[in-house]
């Protein structure tokens, strides 16, 4: 029986990469929030591609919209083998700088986000003692970025919260992992200057900047592996070591 992969953020510039690399092996299930447009792409894109993929809106930072996109990937292909988080924002702001309203956003969708889906999608994964699940995070999670203290924060969040949960659902045979991207042209991205690219890159001891190819790569060695589980594997080209 193909095995399914439930994957948040799908939409966008990583998780449309992690759905089009899974899809040789997996049903696709394509959470999305705002972006219906590249959400019905990707399903058209896998299934033309002799796949099976499918679409549903969800909110993550909202609890109901988790439980409900892991009912119906459950309704759709009878279980989960695979979540994968990618849904999130980012804001480059000062501290001083930063709104209530801001921080409060980035953590319900970095943080919260994570935790709802994982919460919604576990009691499945738990009673068939098997399940893989890899959340996004970011080297700022890692090493902090100057001007993105909300960002980097609720990715910190991410990674501990990877690691606790690693730790307690281990018995139940499921896997939970982490990957931390350094900077990737994606969406995301593009708002940066030209300088601010070039620097990165500068900075990067590959000399290039990732491509979402790049964390898919990471994501599907983390599915495919067994005996890996609470770890933060970063595709960064160097820029963190």
């Amino acid at each position: 029986m193909t095995k399914t992969a439930l994957i948040t953020g799908a939409s966008g510039g990583i998780g449309r990469a992690v759905a089009r690399r899974l899809a040789q092996q997996f049903n696709i299930v394509i959470g999305y929030n705002t972006n219906e447009s590249d959400a019905s792409k990707l399903e058209k894109s896998i299934i033309d591609s002799g796949g099976e993929a499918c679409c549903f809106k969800a909110d993550i930072s909202n609890p109901a919209d988790a439980n409900a996109l892991a009912e119906f990937a459950l309704s759709r292909y009878g279980k989960i083998d695979v979540l994968i988080s990618c849904a999130g924002v980012s804001l480059g702001a000062l501290v001083t700088e930063t709104t209530n309203e801001q921080w409060k956003k980035i953590f319900d969708v970095n943080v919260s986000g994570v935790f709802y889906i994982c919460r919604a999608v576990l009691p499945s994964m738990i009673s068939r003692r098997q399940g893989h699940i890899i959340n996004i995070s970011s080297i700022w999670g890692m090493a902090g970025a100057s001007c993105e203290a909300a960002y980097s924060a609720s990715k910190a969040a991410v990674i501990g919260f990877t690691k606790a949960l690693a730790k307690e659902v281990a018995p139940s045979n499921i896997l939970v992992n982490c990957v931390a991207p350094g900077f990737i042209d994606t969406d995301m991205n593009s708002s940066l200057s030209g300088g601010d690219r070039q620097s990165f890159i500068d900075n990067t001891p590959l000399g290039r900047a990732g491509i979402p190819d790049d964390v898919a790569g990471a994501v599907a060695y983390l599915v495919s592996d067994n005996f890996t589980t609470g770890q933060v594997l970063s595709p960064n080209g160097g820029i963190v070591i």
